[in-house]
């Protein structure tokens, strides 16, 4: 965002929703998208989830303690989906789907956008970034929204939806938002997938019916490119990416026949990872286990509940070693590393409760007992 705060939204998006802190309220009904779980500038972690009317917000007391604050509310009626990212400067980026209902009309369906600069300060004004779709037929069938933060600090919005393909908005220099433009591509199955590696460069997953689709970002600045698509066919919705060496993604996916997760590098082939995920995309995390440097994946099994698998960084073609909570879930599990270094694990509850854990002081990766957030 280059510190503009609120002000980075075009002249013509004018609708704005009230985020400052509200009591709580009911308990979650879905897990935000991305990264929901995340570490802010005073290295506390918060945790962020869709609510009836809004956004429940939980920060942690202190560094590494376990102990949370919250739930802070955020108001945002009508929102149906959730996304969280995170860039280099830890600015917390949200984006909403929100639908609303008029008289007797169908329901208009647009974007909002809102900031958050400190842990557990409020969210700057709720913005609207409107619709790609102009038609009443086809903006009521946009899709869940992603992002990723560049280099330069630019927020690129992805979302899906009406005749198929990809579409984008992103933040001019100026700091006002830029036009949507249509990336193209195929249908898109489910929802999408985008981060920034250590470079600023920005990287989008798609899944289609039979590949996974993906753009690149080859330059600081420079339009997002189309790549070549990933095989097998996927799982709706299930791609997701992890940077395993400078610069470069590692693309997982869950694949369609049910053999279980796959994973990419550039210039490689697809290789089988092991595991049984359900329905949804897959948390990725790279740490430090036993002095090792590993890559962590978290879904929702077939069974519904949560299960975490972990293997060397660059060595998945042997396999992950998977491990089930026992805890069903809705949604994807998130994963994150606390002021500590230990790797802390979150999932939302069939009950809507918030349940996290974390890493156990003791070789390997056992995770702790589950603290189950306040909703008070």
């Amino acid at each position: 965002m280059r510190g503009r705060g609120a002000q980075a939204v075009d002249r013509g998006s004018r609708s704005r929703v009230a985020a400052e802190v509200q009591p709580a309220r009911a308990s979650v009904t879905a897990a935000a998208t991305g990264a929901w779980l995340l570490r802010g500038h005073d290295d506390r972690l918060s945790v962020y989830a869709l609510a009836p009317g809004g956004v429940r917000r939980w920060t942690e007391t202190a560094v590494g303690t376990g102990r949370w604050g919250g739930p802070d509310f955020f108001p945002a009626e009508g929102l149906t989906d959730l996304a969280v990212a995170q860039g280099a400067n830890r600015y917390a980026h949200f984006l909403g789907r929100r639908e609303r209902r008029t008289g007797g009309e169908g329901p208009k369906v647009d974007l909002l956008y809102a900031v958050q600069y400190q842990s557990g300060r409020t969210l700057g004004d709720w913005r609207s970034l409107g619709n790609p779709y102009r038609g009443a037929g086809e903006a009521v069938t946009l899709g869940a929204p992603t992002a990723a933060i560049d280099g330069q600090g630019t927020v690129h919005v992805f979302v899906s939806g009406g005749p198929g393909g990809v579409m984008l908005r992103r933040e001019a220099r100026s700091g006002a938002w830029e036009a949507w433009k249509d990336l193209r591509g195929g249908a898109v199955a489910g929802g999408l997938s985008a981060s920034a590696n250590t470079a600023g460069l920005v990287e989008l997953l798609a899944p289609g019916h039979r590949a996974v689709m993906r753009w690149v970002q080859t330059e600081p600045g420079a339009d997002m490119r189309r790549a070549q698509d990933l095989t097998p066919a996927p799982v709706p919705g299930s791609a997701a990416l992890l940077e395993t060496a400078p610069g470069v993604f590692t693309a997982y996916w869950s694949e369609q026949s049910g053999t279980g997760v796959y994973a990419q590098r550039p210039g490689e082939w697809a290789f089988p990872a092991g595991g049984a995920p359900g329905e949804g995309s897959h948390a990725t995390l790279r740490a430090a286990v036993d002095g090792y440097d590993c890559t962590i994946l978290a879904h929702r099994g077939r069974t519904g509940t949560a299960v975490f698998g972990v293997c060397g960084t660059g060595a998945e073609s042997g396999g992950l070693w998977w491990t089930d909570t026992g805890l069903t879930c809705t949604g994807t599990p998130a994963l994150a590393l606390d002021g500590h270094g230990r790797i802390v694990m979150a999932i939302v509850a069939a009950d809507g409760a918030v349940l996290v854990n974390r890493q156990r002081p003791e070789p390997g990766l056992a995770l702790a007992d589950w603290d189950r957030l306040s909703s008070d």
